[in-house]
């Protein structure tokens, strides 16, 4: 999904969950719902965190800092911090290392294209060729 430069990210996550589809290895219809979602502070919102509690996923996102102090400041009616699985959120330096290798291509860092499709289609050929070079990497 390709969003304006200024969007918010946070705003757009819930369409891209609903665009989700994990294959099966045998047969069946693809799987809607991801085990979990790993991302970083800035997802941590309510609204976020409530959708991903209602559907059953898994929420590995830490805590912002402010909303930390705001529910130690209420004390023991602040509530209970959201659960953090650290050995899981360790995994999504794999993600980030990937937009890194992407925006090695000065076009896409800079988001030259003024149209969306362009933008999508250069991230594509982006990822078709970082594929193409890594194949043999794998053992």
């Amino acid at each position: 999904m390709v969003t304006g430069g200024q969007r918010n990210d946070g705003a757009m996550m819930l369409e891209v969950l609903a665009d989700i589809r994990v294959p099966r290895t045998g047969p069946g219809r693809p799987r809607t719902r991801p085990e979990a979602v790993l991302a970083d502070r800035a997802y941590a919102t309510g609204p976020i965190r409530k959708h991903l509690r209602g559907r059953g996923i898994k929420t590995v996102i830490p805590e912002k800092k402010d909303t930390t102090a705001a529910r130690k400041r209420r004390g023991s009616a602040g509530g209970r911090p959201p659960a953090l699985d650290t050995e899981l959120y360790k995994q999504r330096n794999v993600v980030e290392r990937s937009f890194a290798l992407t925006k090695q291509w000065r076009g896409l860092a800079t988001r030259y294209d003024k149209l969306a499709t362009t933008y999508r289609a250069a991230t594509i050929l982006s990822a078709c060729l970082i594929w193409s070079r890594h194949i043999g990497d794998t053992p």
